[in-house]
């Protein structure tokens, strides 16, 4: 719908200036041919009209004048709104995705595929795929988080979720963040689903003692405490 007014708005204002480029000077030019003629061999009665045709001619050129300045306003009153409307936004789109967002789209690229299988309902096909994400980037927490999710919450297999995250959480070289993140959602699965407290709370004591003065280890005290075992 905003095209289409933009593309009628164009239209007029181009109509406008077609006619612009044509109106005035046709009719002008025919008027000072006759002041001319009249000038040169006109009667007396004609000579006196003059004056009054020179005037005709200058409104004539007058309202051209002000027609081109209204016209002008118009196309760049057109171009000001689709530069702030469409083509500023989308510069600013473009380059905020450029600065910020690279990591994003990378993500994004690997994990496409299991996405896609995500919103189909096919949640074996989709741990197949976090899988292979998994693979491409093996120090991102997120394809083992989403595995997880899906084999506790779609699945209804919470063991191999368990299962998911101890591997990952064994296998890789974790920063601090990443690590005490797969351990709390390793924990919360041991708590909340598989009614495994004895390791849940082993689990938070193990973030304490790995992570020290820390806010993971703040966190997990508050959970051991929230379990009753502070």
């Amino acid at each position: 719908m905003k095209w289409f007014f933009y593309i009628i708005l164009g239209l007029a204002i181009g109509g406008g200036w077609f006619m612009f480029m044509k109106a005035g000077d046709e009719e002008a030019l025919k008027m000072q041919a006759e002041i001319d003629r009249i000038e040169m061999e006109g009667s007396v009665e004609e000579q006196e009209k003059v004056p009054t045709m020179r005037e005709e001619v200058k409104s004539l050129e007058g309202q051209k004048t002000l027609n081109g300045i209204l016209l002008a306003f118009l196309t760049a009153g057109l171009v000001g709104i689709i530069f702030v409307v469409d083509v500023l936004p989308a510069i600013a789109h473009k380059f905020t995705h450029a600065v910020y967002d690279s990591a994003e789209m990378v993500e994004d690229d690997v994990m496409h595929d299991a996405r896609a299988k995500m919103a189909q309902g096919d949640y074996a096909g989709a741990v197949a795929a976090f899988r292979d994400a998994a693979a491409a980037e093996p120090l991102n927490r997120l394809p083992y988080v989403e595995i997880a999710k899906i084999q506790r919450d779609n699945l209804g297999d919470p063991a191999s979720a368990a299962l998911t995250l101890r591997q990952a959480i064994e296998g890789q070289a974790w920063e601090e963040n990443d690590a005490a993140y797969l351990m709390f959602r390793l924990a919360e699965i041991h708590q909340e689903n598989l009614s495994d407290y004895p390791t849940a709370v082993s689990i938070m004591q193990q973030v304490i003692e790995q992570f020290p003065e820390t806010r993971h280890s703040a966190n997990a005290r508050t959970k051991l405490h929230d379990w009753g075992m502070g």
